[in-house]
């Protein structure tokens, strides 16, 4: 009787045990989020060089972490089976941000085809749909970049910002090459942009013919209302470049006068007269467009060379990459990028534009934008020989 009291404690002992480690299987929380297991190329670049992750992610780690919390916060990505959200945005930039095939990503990161494909194209519509968040108008106050400096307050107090178009190399059907051909011979989208002189994008509107002209892209934003454009408030108007009319709330340069900053060096470095201050003055301030420009392009790539995507895909690219800039600008104020151009000047583009392709604008409007360009240069220029006479 003993024993067979025994076996049964026995027996009660390792029923006990199994119903424990079965309770505990079921309820144990993992120490981690039911995220894959992060594949070594992952591991690598998170837990390696600040550096090394700047150069294949295109942002520093703690901005790469953040936008990534969004994405997870929001539910726009989710954590697949096998890949976790932090690998399909690494994928999204390696791709940008080096213009690699997918051939090249497969390899690297270890995935089908498909799969990297798919999370591509999830991941561009995620940041795509960040646009209007990240997108957005400037205040109407004063920008502290013309507050704080004497060449430019009060004269252009204002200003609101700076409207220029940046060619995009394009892949497009054969049918649609004519169409695409800019000035100077390459396919190209013709990208309408509007800035800050913080350099961050406020508007954004791709996938313009290269062959229609810069004025021809911005009088069709501005006729359509479902374009969105940020509304220009009464009295503040942009900077625009000899590509657009001089008009009530767009200001362009005097045309035939030295303009561009390399003009101003030398032993001609002075303005002579109202019209050539005016235009120097006026092509510093634009600097904030081709600096926004120069950063963007040296930060994605893909924007220099056409990539092997449709045209429609191409676009979003376009969009995608000026949300990315502008959510870098917010988060980071020591980004490398940034600051390479500070102090940098940028210089101009090739002129893709024919000045004979200019739209009429409003009489009206053309009358006052020049009345008030000519109010500004005219108060720079008395301020400049006062100062000048001091000397």
């Amino acid at each position: 009787m003993e024993d067979f009291d025994i076996e049964l404690d026995e027996m009660e002992l390792v029923a006990a045990a199994v119903g424990h480690y079965y309770h505990n299987s079921i309820n144990k929380q993992p120490q981690h989020s039911l995220l894959p297991n992060r594949p070594k190329y992952m591991t690598e670049l998170m837990e390696g060089p600040e550096d090394e992750c700047r150069e294949m992610l295109r942002m520093d780690k703690h901005v790469f972490h953040k936008l990534c919390g969004i994405f997870r916060q929001r539910g726009m990505l989710r954590d697949t089976a096998g890949v976790s959200i932090e690998e399909q945005l690494a994928i999204f930039l390696n791709i940008i941000g080096h213009n690699e095939r997918n051939r090249v990503i497969q390899d690297r990161f270890q995935h089908s085809g498909e799969t990297i494909s798919r999370h591509f194209n999830n991941v561009l519509k995620a940041i795509k749909s960040l646009s209007r968040e990240f997108l957005q108008a400037p205040p109407i106050n004063t920008p502290l970049q013309i507050f704080g400096s004497r060449r430019h307050f009060p004269y252009f107090k204002d200003c609101i910002g700076v409207i220029d178009c940046m060619h995009i190399p394009a892949n497009v059907p054969a049918k649609d090459q004519t169409r695409f051909r800019n000035k100077i011979g390459f396919l190209s989208q013709n990208v309408l942009a509007a800035c800050t002189f913080d350099l961050q994008f406020m508007f954004i509107y791709p996938g313009w013919e290269g062959s229609v002209s810069d004025s021809r892209v911005l009088q069709a934003v501005l006729d359509d209302p479902d374009q969105n454009f940020p509304h220009i408030p009464e009295g503040k108007y942009y900077l625009v470049d000899t590509s657009y009319l001089n008009m009530e709330g767009f200001i362009a340069p005097f045309q035939g006068v030295r303009y561009c900053n390399h003009e101003f060096k030398g032993a001609n470095c002075l303005p002579r007269n109202v019209q050539e201050l005016f235009n120097h003055r006026h092509s510093t301030l634009r600097q904030a467009i081709l600096r926004s420009f120069h950063v963007l392009k040296e930060r994605f790539p893909i924007l220099k060379l056409a990539p092997q995507y449709a045209f429609q895909v191409q676009r979003d690219i376009v969009i995608a990459a000026c949300v990315i800039h502008n959510f870098i600008r917010q988060e980071d104020c020591n980004d490398w990028l940034f600051s390479s151009v500070e102090e940098q000047i940028v210089e101009e583009a090739p002129d893709y534009d024919d000045l004979l392709d200019m739209p009429s604008g409003s009489p009206l409007k053309e009358q006052m934008g020049m009345l008030l360009r000519d109010s500004i240069a005219t108060s720079m220029w008395n301020d400049f020989l006062n100062e000048w006479n001091e000397w």
